[in-house]
């Protein structure tokens, strides 16, 4: 089958290629991939700036339809609209699985970093890692479900938002999107801020319900700052405008150094929430946020496109052009 595939280190080096195929083995389901959408650390991998194990197929937010399954999984499964959490396999011996924390299992391999992904009709995943979606939910909003689970596993894993807080998300694409729903949600009285090139994901976000700024926000107003950008300076607007005592989030990945005024932590005596991928447990509070509609998803997608538009669409998401594109392998 064709693919899209990161096909040796450093930047550059994606294309379409023929990516083997495989059965399902024990415990393991084979999906027929109805949409995967692109993620900020895919265009991070293209530009060698994200670790990956070339040659493997990029995609890790995938949604799709159970086609096949192995020994020892349960054939209810087959015909399931589904979406999957990311981890392939980890070492299970670390004390970080044995706390449930999978995500910082350091012998980790991920869909789409270190395993085969879901930019491809075709993809091979655990079946434990499955979940079902409600018969309403579109495939294609479906793949936010796994930004989603990201948002849940920095917010909600404590909850660092609390009713009435004063939350900004600086940054206006889909992680910020999420973010702003998800602190709505929790009860955060929601800004979003960006800069005026981010004019067309502001009006986005407007139309969600939110207030938006494209100016720099006041200093010490906010008990929450959520960092979504990804970008020295939405770092450092974020630490101008946390309150005292209040909560920095960080949920974008700059993918290089930042140099910021690491003092205003100290200082402001602020509380750092960070997360890194997702947890089985963000993903239950992910599916059970979508299944109460506190979140919107179809809307954040503003485009469908085939795998052979991958370079245009991830010039127009360099460019902060659209919302959130999922590439569907059957078109």
């Amino acid at each position: 089958m064709i693919g899209l595939a990161k096909l040796a280190p450093g930047a550059g080096a994606l294309e379409l290629a023929e990516r083997p195929e495989r059965d399902p083995g024990p415990g393991e389901a084979l999906l027929e991939v109805h949409g995967c959408g692109v993620c900020g650390t895919d265009l991070h991998i293209e530009a060698g700036e994200y670790a990956s194990a070339p040659p493997l197929t990029l995609g890790h937010e995938v949604s799709g339809v159970v086609a096949a399954v192995g020994e020892a999984v349960d054939e209810a499964w087959l015909g399931a609209r589904v979406v999957c959490e990311t981890f392939f396999s980890t070492c299970g011996r670390c004390r970080w699985c044995r706390d449930g924390r999978v995500n910082l299992c350091p012998e980790r391999r991920s869909i789409g970093t270190h395993v085969d992904g879901g930019f491809a009709p075709r993809l091979v995943v655990p079946a434990r890692n499955l979940h079902r979606i409600p018969d309403w939910l579109g495939a294609h909003a479906a793949a936010l479900a796994e930004p989603l689970a990201c948002i849940c596993h920095t917010l909600l894993d404590p909850a660092v938002v609390v009713p009435g807080d004063r939350v900004l998300v600086a940054g206006p694409g889909p992680m910020g999107a999420l973010a702003a729903q998800v602190a709505r949600a929790l009860g955060g009285e929601v800004l979003v801020a960006g800069l005026p090139a981010d004019a067309a994901r502001l009006a986005a976000a407007a139309e969600l319900g939110f207030a938006t700024t494209d100016e720099r926000p006041e200093r010490d107003a906010f008990d929450v700052v959520v960092e979504a950008s990804g970008s020295a300076g939405g770092v450092r607007a974020c630490l101008d405008a946390v309150a005292r005592g209040g909560c920095f989030a960080q949920v974008g990945i700059a993918g290089r150094d930042v140099t910021i005024r690491f003092d205003l932590v100290l200082t402001k005596e602020l509380t750092v929430a960070t997360g890194f991928a997702s947890t089985p447990r963000a993903w239950r509070h992910a599916i059970a946020m979508i299944e109460r509609r506190d979140v919107a998803l179809d809307a954040l997608v503003t485009e469908v496109a085939p795998l052979a538009a991958w370079e245009r669409v991830f010039a127009d998401l360099r460019a902060s052009r659209g919302m959130k594109v999922v590439l569907d392998p059957r078109l």
